[in-house]
C-alpha cells in the first residue's frame, strides 16, 4: 500500500467522523476472526479512525495460534512474541451498532508493516478465492444460517431462557421483546433478515440473512452474531453459538448456502441435469462433495463439532447429497442453491466461504460429476459414507487435499492443522460433558 493509497484512505475516513459523532458514536470496534473461530477486536476512538484507516492498528501475529480458550500454541509458522501486523478497517462495511449504543463496527483486514497482506489473513483469503472465481467468469452468492441458544444469565450452566416447544410460537412469545429488539437492531444496521424462528433444542433460535458476495456474507455473519450477543446481554441473558451446548443436545449448526452465477443467471436452475442443475453447478457441487471430509477441518473445526456431527439429528453427518435431504452433508435446494449442512459456528466464516468455493471451483475445472442423489435417511444405507467422526480425521483429510493446500498456501494450511491439533491435545482427556461445558460460552 503506497503513500497515495494511505492518504486516500485517511481522507475517506475523515469524511465519516462528523457523521459518527452526530450519531453519538464514541469508538469503532475493528474485528477479525481467528483460526479457532473467535472474533477478536481492537478498538479506536472516533477521532482515531482516519489514522487507523491509513496506517492501521497494531496487532500481534500470535493470534494465528490462539486456541478457542485463549491458550497460545507454537506452530510451525506462527507463535511467539516477535512481530506486528496492522489492522485496517473496511470503511465500506462501517456500521453503527444499534445493540451497542456508542459503538460502531468494521471488519478489519490484516497487513504487515510494509502494507502487504498478511499471508494468514482469513478475510483476505476469502477475497482471493472470490477473485479466482471471477477470473473464470463466475460469481458466487452466499448466506449463513445462524443458530444459537438463549440461556439464563448469572450461571455458567445452561438453563434455557424459554421453555416453549421446538418451533413453537409459545417459545417466541416467551422471548417476544428480545426477538423484537434483535430484529430491530439488525434492521437499523441494514442487515436483511430472511427469517427468524425457534429451533429444535431448548431455548434455541435460528436466523438467516439474504445472500451476498462471499466476503460480505462472512462479514454479515460476524455482525449478526455479535449483535445477537449484545442484545442477549442487554436482556440479562446469555447466548451460545457452540456446536454442543450440552453433550446430549442436538447442537447449533452454522449452515452456508452457496449459489453459482454467470452473466446474471443462477446456474443452480434451468439446466438439464439433476433437478435442473446446469453442468457447471453440478461440477461445483461435485467438487464440494468430493472434498467435504477435508472441508470439515474448516467448517466443523472444533472438538465439540464432532459431538454434534452424528447421524439422525439433521447435522449432515454423511458425505452424500440429495434434494431437500436434511441428513445429507449437501442439501440441494432446487433452482436456488446448495446448502452445506455439516458446518457449525465454531468455524471462521471467511475460511468457510474460501475453502468451499475453492473446492467448488476445482470441481468446475475438473468437470466433476455428482453421484446418484440420496433420497432417504443415509443412516439406513449400508454403504453411506460417514464424514469424519473426530477432528483428527478431518485434519488428516485436510492435509491430504491438494486443492485446499494450494488455495491456502503451505504456511496457512499448516498453521490451521497446528491449531486444530492444539485443540485436540487440549481436550484429549475430557469427557463429552466436560467438552460441552468448557466450550459452551466461547463461541
Amino acid at each position: 500500500m503506497d503513500t497515495a493509497e494511505r492518504e486516500h484512505r485517511r481522507a475517506l475516513a475523515a469524511e465519516l467522523v462528523d457523521d459518527l459523532l452526530e450519531q453519538d458514536v464514541v469508538a469503532i470496534a475493528l474485528t477479525w476472526v481467528d483460526h479457532s473461530g473467535i472474533t477478536r477486536v481492537k478498538s479506536v476512538p472516533v477521532a482515531g479512525l482516519p489514522r487507523a484507516a491509513a496506517d492501521g492498528v497494531g496487532a500481534s501475529p500470535v493470534f494465528d495460534v490462539f486456541l478457542l480458550d485463549d491458550t497460545i500454541i507454537t506452530g510451525r509458522h506462527a507463535g511467539g512474541p516477535v512481530g506486528d501486523l496492522r489492522l485496517r478497517p473496511d470503511l465500506d462495511r462501517l456500521t453503527v451498532l444499534a445493540g451497542q449504543p456508542g459503538w460502531a463496527w468494521a471488519p478489519a483486514d490484516r497487513f504487515d508493516q510494509q502494507g502487504e497482506p498478511h499471508p494468514q489473513d482469513e478475510r483476505g483469503l476469502a477475497r482471493a478465492v472470490t477473485d479466482r472465481l471471477t477470473v473464470h467468469g463466475y460469481e458466487v452468492q452466499a448466506g449463513f444460517e445462524v443458530e444459537w441458544v438463549v440461556g439464563q444469565g448469572g450461571t455458567d450452566d445452561f438453563r434455557p431462557a424459554a421453555t416453549g416447544p421446538a418451533y413453537g410460537h409459545a417459545r417466541q412469545v416467551e422471548l417476544s421483546d428480545y426477538g423484537a429488539d434483535l430484529l430491530s437492531a439488525l434492521y437499523e444496521q441494514d442487515v436483511e433478515v430472511l427469517q427468524f424462528h425457534p429451533e429444535y433444542a431448548p431455548g434455541q433460535f435460528e436466523l438467516s440473512t439474504t445472500p451476498e458476495d462471499p466476503v460480505h456474507a462472512a462479514d454479515t455473519s460476524v455482525l449478526v452474531r455479535e449483535t445477537i450477543r449484545a442484545i442477549t446481554h442487554r436482556h440479562g441473558l446469555r447466548a451460545s453459538f457452540s456446536p454442543k451446548v450440552v453433550a446430549d443436545g442436538v447442537g447449533n449448526g452454522g449452515h452456508v448456502h452457496l449459489s453459482l452465477w454467470r452473466d446474471g443467471r443462477n446456474l443452480f436452475g434451468g439446466g438439464e441435469g439433476w433437478f435442473g442443475l446446469t453442468d457447471e453447478a453440478e461440477a461445483f457441487a461435485a467438487g464440494v462433495l468430493e472434498r467435504v471430509p477435508a472441508l470439515c477441518a474448516i467448517g466443523a473445526p472444533s472438538v465439540a463439532s464432532y459431538l454434534r456431527l452424528v447421524p439422525q439429528v439433521w447435522a449432515g453427518a454423511f458425505a452424500v447429497w440429495g434434494l431437500e435431504n436434511r441428513e445429507a452433508a449437501l442439501r440441494l435446494v432446487a433452482g436456488r442453491d446448495l446448502e452445506v449442512k455439516c458446518y457449525d459456528l465454531s468455524a471462521n466464516p471467511y475460511l468457510v466461504v474460501a475453502a468451499t468455493m475453492a473446492a467448488g471451483l476445482a470441481g468446475i475445472v475438473d468437470g466433476a460429476r455428482l453421484p446418484e442423489p440420496v433420497g432417504v435417511d443415509p443412516a439406513v444405507l449400508a454403504d453411506a459414507k460417514r464424514l469424519p467422526t473426530c477432528l483428527e480425521d478431518a485434519v488428516v483429510a485436510f492435509e491430504a487435499d491438494e486443492v485446499l493446500a494450494e488455495a491456502f498456501g503451505v504456511e496457512f494450511a499448516e498453521t490451521i492443522a497446528d491449531v486444530r491439533r492444539g485443540e485436540i491435545t487440549r481436550f484429549a482427556d475430557c469427557s463429552p460433558d466436560e467438552i460441552a461445558a468448557q466450550t459452551r460460552w466461547r463461541h
